[in-house]
Formats: structure tokens, C-alpha cells, sequence
């Protein structure tokens, strides 16, 4: 007989719930769970074919190691000890630098990607990180340290309580959202409207989400700081809002005035290529409403002002006095972050503690560029990188210049890809370590939470048993820390585990603000319940977060302490009680959160940070550059996510197509036809893309969408070989760069176009 079992969905920033029906052991069927707390039901195409990913024949089974240049189907075991008589040994011949590693965008989807990273890092010693945040959102963090301290402090709009939505450079009708989510992102849109609410959509394309707008603009791409300087330039301008309670929490104002006095929206309006009088509109309308936010996000993020721009967005919501408050932009509180401290100065948030050795890039966030990859590997010298640890990373697909990247990786003398498949990346490595389908693997959202639009918690067991010859990914990961470390065979994954929690109680007994300040943390560590090291890694974050009971601390009411939303769990949230809850626990709207959340060393929003300051007239000489003829944007599908599921049949096809958008106008000039096929040139080369004649794109813009380009020897990946489309960052050579923050530029950049037979 079918059974059912809720899963949160693993496939998008989205989160939403899902009932699997399972017969055996095979997932049937994929649903919304009307039950779940947070998404009510709804399901994209992507959960919907949640069985179908499941079960892709091409998923491997077990670890593949090469012996004789081929890789073979291994052991476990045999997998762990090539991983453990390798890297140690170049560890010590090379050093700690030797050897890099790079996370995937998938690993914030798991919870082991969550868990053991930062514990792999630490066994390594290394400080070559590169990850998919600086192919996507790093400009974001580094706006959000540099405003607020805390580059995780990352404020969301309240879709549902706002009346003004300013979207600029996002698609969340197609991405379903990112750094903001959101279940049923499209009906909340349409509920913002029917309850008389404003929606406008910056975006060069037509969009699903800019069909649903009250009001669509379509800048030059890549102008999106321009335009943003000059809406928080009309505001100081003309004054016709306050910061409100905000301005004693805030400081800056005067000089961000004069930082921003020649970012006129007639100054801007050329470069932008919008009516000065259209922004100077969009900036009182912001300024009148009762309450609204402004959100960017992937669009004007990867442009050569992603920083500025992201910091920009925040600007408007503090200028506007929206920042902190409901309806605005609001700091979520999840179940496993940190409680709430005392307001004060922090340590603030600082760039280039470090350098990469081949361009000096600098750091931020602990990760250098993905871009500088690929130079890390083949450049001779002390440092170099040799071996490569990719935990669910595809970067010759998502980072810039594959084909060097590709040659780059073949170089190596040792990589250890962790991934499901035999793709364009983890076809290079030495050890392949698969995970199980998400089927059979356990689910809580230690990232998302922190950007959810709503406070809650939720946390799915298995749904299915874990096969006997499969490892749980997070028994992959421990497994991996110890072969690193040169601890493999002499202990037990648990003992990772065990040194986590350690660590994390040591730490929480050893603060003095803490209600657990001296006692005992092996008596501690012996209360936490759960079925494995993760589960009581879980039990431990949320029973220390702002929900959380510590452990009954005291006694005496500090259960939830500093918490708004603490009375929602009766005795305080601990993995015991979230588990009696399989739909998950509502906490609440979010609520503000300011000034105790700030880390700055001043204590304060610090308006005008001096590395921002300093980028300024760099966007100020951008507003005599004479524009390209033609640049080139990317886009979102909703049945795609990056690269990931090109090999699920369900999801590909329809408009799920790799195919280069041409406004008609273009296509004309260009003597382009629908259907047809056209050579896209730009820094880093060529591809020759199928033609598709579309006024949804504006004039100047062309559109190729991210992720394909499954072309390669030596994959397993049937179906998105059928239908391989192009790699789009074949384009770039690595050298376009925010760089503040080190994110390629993957949209805005310049392009040319030639029609072939």
C-alpha cells in the first residue's frame, strides 16, 4: 500500500513543503504540503517532480576512484583510503595552501553542506575557498558587513505586509526567489496588488514577475547603481521622507548627501536610458507610501557595480525609514542562529585579510573569486593549488572561461568531487563520492531560514531508509574531514560530530552573557537527544537559538529569552519538540530587530562605509562612458536551477530551452531570423547559440540563460547530453570583477553578434 511522508523541498531557495507518496521504496509522487507552516501547499514544477529526480538512473550508487586513468566503481571504503593516503602527503610536501576547495551552490540545500565545511576547513587549514557565492551574491554580504556589521545580516522584504515593492534585477515568478524566501513568491505578488499595494519591476527583460507589475522598467543593463544613487539622491535632495526612529541608530547621512550630489537623475538618465522625471516619480511614489521595501537581487548583483548597488537597496529602505520596521525590509530570526545580544559596538566587518597568490584579490568573507580559480591551479609557485576538494560545485559550468577552467582541473594532482553525478566538473576527479537521493536524507534549512520572509522552523526526517550500500551524506563529509586530517581508520564519524558540539558548548559556557555561563558542557553535551551527530548537532543550535530551552537554564525563565517570538514553543524549542511538530512551528511575522543586531564598531548603520566611499568615483566616471552596442543578460527558468536538473526529462523542455533572446528590431539589424542560428563573441570567446526573436527582451539586450553547455566526453548525464545548449560563460575570461566584493560579471557585459547559416 502507498504511504506518504512530508519533505521540505531541497530544490530551491523556496523551501516549500511536500507530501511524497512512496510506494516501497520508491517515491511516487511529490505534492505541497497544505499542513506545512510556511508554504501552505504550494509546489512548483520543480517539488512536483521531486520522484523523478529522485530516481534519475544516471544518479551514481557508489564511490568511483581512478586507477589506470579510468575511473572505476569502488568501495567506501577503498574511496576514503586513496582520499586518505593523498591529501595528508601533499599537505606535508606542499602545505596547507596546496590544496583548495570549492562549494557548490547545492550545499546550502543539505544539511550536511550546512555542517561540515566549516569543519573541513578547519582539518585543512587552507585558505583557498572559493564558492558559488561569488558567481551569485557575495555583493550582498559585503554591503550588509559594511552597513551592519554582519555580512549575514541580511534584511528581506515583508511581502506580506508591505504596500510598495521595488524588485530590481529579480525574477522571483521564475526563481521562486533568492535571499528572500518566499513560498508561493507569485501570490504573494498578487496579494500585494489585490490588497491595493504597488509592484514595480526594474528589468531590461519582460519578465513573468514584470507582467505582473503595476509598473515595468526596462534600464540598460548593468546601470542599476546609477539608477538607485539617483533615487537616494532625490530623496536627500528633496526630503520627502526621514529615516525616522532610524536616524539614532544610523550615522553617515550628511556625508552620503555629498557623496551622492552629482547622481542627478538627469546625470543618470542618459546611461540608464530612462526619462529623468520616470526616477524622479519612482523615488517620491517610494518615499509616499504608508510602507515599502526595496529588494535587489541576482541581476544587480553580478554587474560591475553589484556592490554599490546592493548597498544602494539598503540606502533606500533606511532613507525611507523602512529598514527595521513591518511592511519594510526586516532582519528574520531563525530557530539556529545566534540569540539576540546586548546592542553595542562590535568587531565590524573587514576585506582583504588575505590575498590570492597569483592576482591579489582580495578576500571576503574567509573565500576568494571563483574566477581566480582556475590561476591558482595552473600557475608554478609556492602555493599553488594541486588538489581540489568540490563538494556539489559544477564550476566549469558556472564560473567564467570553462574551457581554461576544464584544462585547469585535468592538471591536478588530486581532486575528490562530492556529487550524485559524473558531470563537466567532477568528470576530472580522482574520488567521486556520491550522496543518496534527498529521499533518504534528512532536511532542515540552516541557511534559508536566515532570509525567510517568516519566522518558523521546520525539520524532515528520511522519508525513505537509506540504502545498505549507501552512505548518509553527512557520513560522507565526516567520513571525508577525517581523511583529510589523517585521523581515517582511527575513528569513528561521530567523533566529528562529537568535537563539534564540544567546541560549540565550550564556547557557549565560557561567555559570560550566556545563562550557561559555567556549567558543565560534557553534562550538557550528555542531554541532547537525536538519532545520529547531526540530529544532535540540530537539538544543540536549536535549543541554544533564540527559541531554544538551554538546556532548562536556570530555570527561571530564560527559556526563549530575547526572543519576540519565544512563547510560540511552550518550555522553549528543542529537536524533541520540533519533531512532535512533522509540519514545523510557526514563530511568527518578523519583527524588528535594530539596534541589537548592528556589529559595527561603531554600533550604529554606518551609512557611508570607507570602502564604499572609496568606489563612488568609479561610478561616477561611469556616467561619461559611452555604452555598448549590445550586452548580454542572463536568465532564471522555473524548472531549472542552475545547472542541477537538466537530467530530469519533466523539467526540461517547453521554455526550458537554451536559446539566445533577440528583440525583433535587433534580429533585423543584425539579419538574425527565429530559429536561426548566431556566434556570440565577447572577452573569453565564442559559442553559437539558437536564435529566439522575442520582445521581451528591450533593444540593445540580448538573453542566454545559465547552466548549460553539457557537451563534454566522459559525463553521465543522458538526457541533458540530448540537448547540451551553451556554456554563456564561455564569454567571460575571468577578468570582469566587482571588486569590492570579487563577483563575476555575468550580466551587462558587451557582446557582438554574427548571424551564421
Amino acid at each position: 500500500m502507498p504511504r506518504t511522508a512530508p519533505r521540505i523541498c531541497p530544490l530551491c531557495e523556496a523551501t516549500c513543503g511536500l507530501t511524497l507518496t512512496i510506494e516501497g521504496t520508491t517515491v511516487t509522487g511529490a505534492r505541497g504540503d497544505r499542513d506545512d507552516v510556511f508554504s501552505r501547499g504550494f509546489v512548483c514544477p520543480k517539488g512536483a517532480a521531486f520522484g523523478a529526480l529522485d530516481a534519475d538512473p544516471d544518479r551514481l550508487r557508489t564511490p568511483l576512484v581512478r586507477r589506470g586513468g579510468q575511473l572505476r566503481e569502488a568501495s567506501w571504503e577503498e574511496a576514503f583510503e586513496t582520499v586518505a593516503a593523498a591529501v595528508p602527503a601533499l599537505v606535508r610536501e606542499h602545505g596547507a595552501q596546496s590544496v583548495g576547495v570549492v562549494l557548490g551552490n547545492p550545499n546550502v540545500h543539505t544539511m550536511a553542506g550546512a555542517l561540515y565545511p566549516p569543519l573541513l576547513l578547519g582539518a585543512l587549514g587552507t585558505r583557498n575557498l572559493f564558492t558559488a557565492s561569488t558567481l551569485d551574491q557575495m555583493p550582498k554580504h559585503v554591503s550588509s558587513g559594511l552597513l551592519f556589521g554582519d555580512p549575514f545580516a541580511i534584511p528581506v522584504p515583508d511581502l506580506d505586509r508591505t504596500d510598495f515593492l521595488l524588485l530590481i534585477g529579480a525574477n522571483p515568478v521564475e526563481s521562486n526567489g533568492s535571499l528572500c524566501t518566499a513560498p508561493d513568491f507569485p501570490g504573494r505578488l498578487k496579494a500585494l496588488r489585490a490588497r491595493g499595494g504597488t509592484l514595480v519591476v526594474v528589468d531590461p527583460r519582460r519578465t513573468r514577475t514584470a507582467r505582473l507589475a503595476d509598473r515595468h522598467l526596462a534600464p540598460r543593463p548593468g546601470s542599476d547603481a546609477l539608477l538607485l544613487a539617483a533615487l537616494a539622491h532625490t530623496l536627500l535632495e528633496e526630503k520627502p521622507a526621514e529615516p525616522g526612529p532610524l536616524a539614532e541608530h544610523t550615522e553617515g547621512l550628511g556625508e552620503l548627501a555629498e557623496a551622492l550630489a552629482r547622481f542627478t537623475p538627469e546625470a543618470v538618465a542618459p546611461a540608464c536610458d530612462l526619462p529623468a522625471e520616470e526616477i524622479r516619480t519612482l523615488a517620491r511614489e517610494l518615499a509616499a507610501s504608508p510602507t515599502a521595501a526595496v529588494y535587489g537581487r541576482i541581476g544587480s548583483c553580478t554587474v560591475e557595480y553589484g556592490t554599490l548597488a546592493s548597498w544602494l537597496v539598503d540606502v533606500l529602505n533606511v532613507l525611507t525609514g523602512n529598514l527595521d520596521r513591518p511592511g519594510g525590509a526586516l532582519f528574520p530570526l531563525p530557530a539556529t542562529g545566534p540569540r539576540p545580544r546586548p546592542a553595542g559596538p562590535g568587531r565590524g566587518f573587514a576585506l582583504g585579510r588575505w590575498h590570492s597568490r597569483v592576482s591579489g584579490h582580495p578576500e571576503v568573507k574567509s573565500e576568494l573569486p571563483t574566477a581566480a580559480l582556475a590561476e591558482e591551479i595552473e600557475t608554478p609557485g609556492e602555493g599553488r593549488v594541486r588538489a581540489l576538494i568540490a563538494i556539489a560545485a559544477n564550476p566549469v559550468l558556472s564560473a567564467p572561461d570553462g574551457r581554461r577552467l576544464d584544462a585547469a582541473l585535468a592538471g591536478l594532482d588530486f581532486m575528490v568531487s562530492v556529487d550524485p553525478y559524473l558531470n563537466e566538473t567532477s568528470r576530472h576527479a580522482h574520488v567521486v563520492l556520491p550522496p543518496p537521493p534527498p529521499s533518504q536524507s534528512a532536511h532542515h534549512d540552516f541557511a534559508f531560514n536566515g532570509f525567510a520572509v517568516r519566522n518558523q522552523v521546520r525539520y524532515t526526517r528520511p522519508a525513505v531508509p537509506l540504502e545498505a550500500d549507501r552512505l548518509d551524506e553527512c557520513e560522507i563529509l565526516a567520513r571525508l574531514v577525517l581523511a583529510v586530517s589523517g585521523t581515517h581508520g582511527s575513528a569513528e564519524p561521530s567523533a566529528v560530530d562529537d568535537m563539534a558540539i564540544r567546541a560549540a558548548l565550550a564556547k557557549e559556557t565560557a561567555d559570560r552573557h550566556s545563562p550557561l555561563h559555567g556549567t558543565d558542557p560534557d553534562r550538557l553535551a550528555g542531554l541532547l537527544t537525536g538519532e545520529n551527530g547531526p540530529e544532535r548537532r540540530l537539538d544543540l543550535m536549536l535549543r541554544l537559538g533564540p527559541y531554544g530551552d538551554l538546556f532548562g537554564a536556570a530555570g527561571s525563565g530564560a527559556a526563549g529569552s530575547g526572543a519576540a517570538g519565544s512563547g510560540a514553543v511552550e518550555g522553549g524549542l528543542s529537536l524533541e519538540r520540533l519533531l512532535a511538530h512533522p509540519h514545523g512551528i510557526d514563530l511568527g511575522p518578523l519583527r524588528p530587530r535594530l539596534p541589537g543586531l548592528l556589529r559595527t564598531r561603531s554600533g550604529r548603520i554606518e551609512l557611508l562605509p570607507a570602502p564604499i566611499a572609496a568606489e563612488l568615483p568609479r561610478l561616477r566616471a561611469a556616467l561619461a562612458e559611452r555604452p555598448a552596442a549590445l550586452v548580454l543578460v542572463g536568465r532564471r527558468h522555473l524548472r531549472s536551477n542552475n545547472s542541477w536538473l537538466h537530467n530530469v526529462p519533466a523539467l526540461v523542455g517547453g521554455s526550458n530551452r537554451c536559446t539566445l533572446q533577440v528583440h525583433p528590431r535587433d534580429a533585423d539589424r543584425l539579419g538574425l531570423a527565429d530559429g536561426g542560428r548566431a556566434r556570440v563573441t565577447a572577452d573569453g570567446g565564442s559559442v553559437d547559440a539558437l536564435v529566439e526573436v522575442t520582445d521581451t527582451v528591450r533593444t540593445g539586450v540580448v538573453s542566454l540563460p545559465h547552466g548549460w553547455g553539457h557537451d563534454r566526453g566522459g559525463t553521465r548525464l543522458a538526457v541533458a547530453g540530448a540537448e547540451p545548449g551553451v556554456n554563456v560563460n564561455q564569454l567571460l575570461d575571468g577578468s570582469r570583477l566587482d571588486p569590492l566584493s570579487g563577483t563575476a560579471v555575468l550580466n551587462g557585459f558587451p557582446v557582438t553578434l554574427t548571424p551564421l547559416p
